[in-house]
């Protein structure tokens, strides 16, 4: 093996390390009350080390966020065509959901929206970032729905949007409460499936 590919692989690896590190001590000890000199000194590496790979303990969530929104491009990539735009979106959240639950844990997401929460935001943040993969694909099905008409055209696609974005985002707020007690993947489908039956009361006055 290379020289070169093995510095790169190291590389990687040590980037993995520092991930992996970090995010089980802002899950243990809170975002806040975890240093960058302490995640290179649990990983036995130079402040130097982690500095090559973030630009800061915010990047950290910026990287795990990036995986979400991989995710987020295969589900697009495997829908069925047939199915209409209402079906895309609940399956889409319930993905969303089921990604959340599964692969992140409540710990972790618990911890992003703390850290979040304790800060000014801006539209840019990748919580409300509206270039994230999760918003362009829920407006890209919106556009198609208005298309076909499977909405009424007195609703605006960003009100549309907004409302849909405040509903995942409650819920999952709510998930963070009861943890548990909660089943993120049904509360999603019937406030989803809430807000379209209202739309198809509003169509028929």
């Amino acid at each position: 093996m290379k020289p070169s590919s093995q510095r790169a692989i190291k590389a990687q690896q040590t980037r993995q390390l520092l991930l992996d590190t970090a995010l089980e001590l802002f899950g243990k000890k809170g975002f806040d009350n975890v240093t960058i000199d302490e995640i290179v000194e649990k990983c036995d590496v130079s402040k130097g080390a982690f500095y090559r790979h973030f630009n800061s303990k915010y990047d950290v969530f910026a990287v795990k966020f990036k995986d979400i929104d991989n995710f987020y491009e295969s589900f697009y990539e495997k829908i069925h065509p047939a199915y209409t735009v209402k079906q895309k979106i609940i399956l889409a959240y319930q993905e969303q959901m089921t990604y959340l639950r599964d692969e992140l844990g409540v710990d972790f997401v618990r911890t992003v929206y703390m850290s979040s929460l304790s800060r000014t935001m801006d539209e840019k943040h990748y919580l409300v970032d509206p270039e994230r993969r999760i918003y362009k694909l829920i407006e890209s099905y919106l556009d198609e729905g208005l298309e076909k008409g499977e909405f009424v055209s007195s609703w605006e696609k960003d009100q549309l949007l907004l409302n849909l974005t405040r509903c995942m985002r409650a819920t999952v707020f709510d998930w963070i409460i009861f943890q548990n007690k909660l089943d993120i993947v049904e509360e999603i489908t019937i406030l989803v499936t809430m807000i379209f039956e209202g739309i198809g009361k509003r169509e028929t006055n």
